[in-house]
């Protein structure tokens, strides 16, 4: 059986020659005899691993000195919680609700304080990002939280909203390393690994040092605490070793590539093809608002639910894997994240095209 081109949401496409690598170093990682699967967390080879790959990571964001790059556990959806757990002093903090994880983040801050819904752009199916230049932001919340790019809806934030100076938290789980960023911009940066870096069960988190006290909400369990992780560098108890180790070697092959900027213009390309095609074509059509249009999640429909079923259906016969939309929207969306290859997106749209002249 050969590869097949998958656009599966997350857990998603991996690079090939990392996934080789990996393969290679399965049973004895660099002459140590075991795998990394295997080895202690404590050790002196993995200790190498994992700073190794924080190193990378810098260089490719540019991570300034007064931020803590974290690998956590729990996803992002844990990040909800961990999130008003560690920043809300005031109890009070503003969301922007433009999608579905959005919307779980915020329901979860209510849990811990006000959380007040500033922006959303729900009245019409997340399918734009509102004006976010004159927010109505409480001159004492504690923060502004966005999901930058929403992997359900396939909207991404060209701009950052103006948070009139408060901390900007930020869920980039969709669109981590896929073009380059300013981290000064942030005060938590965040994302889980398994959409364009890594498997799941890895999530980061880049935060200023500012953030992390010991100052918390009551009853916030030690393993919620950003100190603990920051204070122990994220080896406070046992961490997702070998995720880690596989999203290490993500990095070096993103500098490979020639690193994000490099990586933004592959993405830009693989985007344009599709959505050049869905534009002018009569079946199928983009349901994004073409400013907001994400370039790493891309949802479409036929405008029958018969004739989306039928085209997930053959495409997956032909190895267009995961097309089918997110049950709660339904549709199709093709995840172009960075491991998928450009052929694998012309591939897509030949196939468009075909099923197009039987159908159209």
């Amino acid at each position: 059986m050969s590869r097949v081109y998958n656009f599966s949401a997350g857990p998603a496409v991996l690079p090939e020659e990392v996934l080789k690598e990996a393969a290679d170093e399965m049973l004895d990682y660099r002459g140590s005899g075991m795998s990394v699967m295997e080895m202690s967390h404590r050790s002196k080879v993995y200790d190498t691993i994992i700073k190794e790959a924080e190193a990378d990571l810098r260089d490719l964001m540019k991570i300034p000195d007064h931020y803590r790059v974290l690998f956590l556990q729990g996803g992002a959806s844990q990040q909800f919680a961990m999130i008003p757990m560690n920043l809300m002093k005031n109890r009070k903090a503003a969301y922007i609700v433009t999608g579905q994880w959005a919307k779980k983040a915020f329901q979860e801050a209510k849990i811990y304080g006000e959380a007040v819904e500033v922006a959303s752009s729900a009245d019409q199916t997340f399918s734009y990002i509102p004006d976010c230049s004159d927010l109505p932001i409480p001159e004492d919340a504690d923060y502004v939280y966005i999901c930058e790019n929403n992997t359900i809806y396939g909207t991404k934030f060209k701009t950052l909203p103006n948070t009139n100076g408060h901390t900007l938290v930020a869920d980039v789980s969709s669109c981590f390393l896929s073009e380059p960023v300013d981290v000064t911009k942030y005060g938590v940066i965040y994302g889980g690994v398994q959409k364009n870096i890594g498997p799941a069960g890895v999530v980061i988190v880049i935060i200023r040092e500012d953030l992390i006290t010991e100052d918390v909400l009551p009853g916030t369990p030690t393993m919620l605490k950003y100190k603990t992780h920051a204070d122990a560098d994220s080896l406070y108890n046992t961490p997702p070793a070998y995720g880690i180790y596989i999203c290490g070697k993500v990095f070096k092959w993103i500098k490979k590539m020639g690193g994000l900027t490099a990586m933004k213009e592959i993405n830009e390309r693989k985007a344009g093809i599709l959505y050049d095609f869905l534009d002018e074509s009569t079946l199928f059509k983009g349901t994004v608002r073409r400013q907001d249009r994400s370039l790493m999640n891309v949802p479409f429909v036929t405008g029958s639910e018969e004739l989306d079923a039928e085209f997930v259906k053959e495409a997956k016969a032909a190895g267009l894997e995961n097309l089918k939309g997110h049950r709660s929207v339904g549709g199709m969306r093709a995840s172009i994240y960075n491991a998928m290859p450009v052929e694998g997106v012309c591939r897509l749209v030949e196939f468009m095209k075909e099923f197009e002249k039987k159908n159209g």
